[in-house]
């Protein structure tokens, strides 16, 4: 007679099979953590795109997870070594497959050190080739804090294409539905009069959705 399996495990297996559906699924009620990084085992799955994807490139970007006895976060380490006209980038993207349509701004706890606070979250959708098609964009200001850490709160409403450091007014609206990779970034400021080069550090413990 066949051996079956214990109706526990079977239990155990079924429950495990419906909470993963129930994370993938949107929800609008309550807030969505992307990334916790207070949990976080390791950060393999990001990599970087920095401006030596280009001959004249010489930025350096690394995510990292900074463990100790007391709390684990990752730190987003940059070297911005921009153009003379301040073209020049450092970043960190990741794979995604988000429907982030009933929700409404992502929620990032940080805190900044170093000599820049100017970053920028980038997004693309419907796995759009980072080389040919645009980003959807947004800037914000770590704050710079030895001490505390705070919210940096980004609407989806404020994320505009781009394409090379160039604004697209003409292209598609965002679309949350379906994000297909997640993106950090510290930039020269080529289009912007924020100049900024020099060494940095971002520390990050989660980013959420609400």
């Amino acid at each position: 007679m066949p051996k079956t399996l214990p109706e526990t495990f079977l239990r155990s297996l079924f429950i495990g099979f419906l909470m993963s559906a129930i994370l993938m699924q949107p929800s609008g009620g309550s807030g969505r953590t992307l990334f916790d990084f207070t949990q976080t085992e390791n950060v393999k799955n990001w990599m970087e795109q920095s401006d030596t994807v280009r001959t004249v490139g010489k930025s350096k970007a690394v995510l990292a997870l900074q463990t100790t006895q007391m709390f684990r976060r990752a730190i987003f380490f940059t070297l911005l070594n921009p153009q003379p006209n301040g073209a020049g980038f450092a970043g960190m993207i990741t794979a995604t497959s988000l429907d982030l349509s009933n929700y409404q701004k992502f929620d990032i706890r940080c805190r900044g050190q170093g000599s820049n606070s100017h970053y920028k979250v980038l997004l693309r959708q419907w796995g759009m080739d980072p080389t040919l098609d645009v980003t959807y964009e947004q800037l914000f200001t770590a704050p710079m804090s030895s001490e505390e850490f705070s919210n940096v709160v980004l609407p989806f409403a404020e994320f505009k294409p781009f394409y090379r450091g160039r604004e697209v007014p003409d292209a598609e609206p965002l679309d949350t539905s379906n994000i297909t990779s997640f993106g950090l970034q510290i930039y020269g400021g080529v289009y912007s009069p924020i100049k900024q080069s020099g060494v940095s550090a971002l520390e990050i413990e989660t980013i959420s959705v609400t």
